[in-house]
């Protein structure tokens, strides 16, 4: 990752042996208690990775906890690394979305092109759904229609009318009603002979 220009931003483990080279002065009022250039220490890391990293250390103001990150990026400033590694539970949350709303269980090929292709096509299926939501004047979640719609992929009837039926049988607090049940005499083995 280093070696191909990219950098990256992570916190560091508590048991972390490293050993300080250079102090870079700091703002203290940002809440940066130090902004250190290190090199590990340990065998194993040191073996894995032997170029210097940067060590900032952060006294989070809203948890007062002491955060201590680790960068390879000696370009920006301190508190941009901080913010960096904050903003990363952002892309958090866009993940969880994509694994909850686009229904991608399995990529189908695994080249960029393919990858990227597939998620184009889960994110346009579901704006086209949102449309048809707003257009019909739904009730029901984005959720729920792409369940239906689902179950009903090969059903020969138009979509208005299967998503206006399905707002139909909502009942009055909104939710959907379970169809009704046939009576258990119904099921009943039939009588010996």
């Amino acid at each position: 990752m280093h070696e191909a220009g990219s950098f990256f931003v992570t916190r560091a483990k508590s048991n972390l042996n490293a050993q300080r080279r250079y102090s870079h002065p700091v703002d203290r009022s940002t809440g940066l208690i130090c902004d250190q250039t290190v090199v590990l220490t340990g065998f194993y890391s040191r073996q894995d990775f032997d170029t210097p990293l940067r060590r900032i250390r952060l006294r989070d103001p809203e948890t007062d906890k002491r955060l201590v990150f680790l960068t390879n990026n000696f370009t920006l400033p301190a508190i941009t690394i901080t913010a960096l590694y904050r903003c990363r539970w952002q892309v958090e949350l866009f993940f969880k979305w994509i694994k909850q709303h686009l229904r991608i269980k399995v990529f189908f090929g695994t080249s960029y092109n393919a990858v990227k292709s597939q998620i184009w096509i889960a994110v346009s299926d579901y704006v086209l759904v949102a449309i048809v939501k707003k257009r019909l004047n739904l009730s029901a979640s984005l959720y729920e229609m792409l369940q239906i719609l689902s179950l009903t992929m090969f059903e020969r009837m138009p979509l208005n009318q299967l998503l206006t039926k399905m707002n139909a049988d909502r009942g009055i607090d909104g939710r959907a009603r379970w169809p009704q049940h046939l009576p258990i005499s119904q099921f009943e083995p039939p009588a010996p002979l």
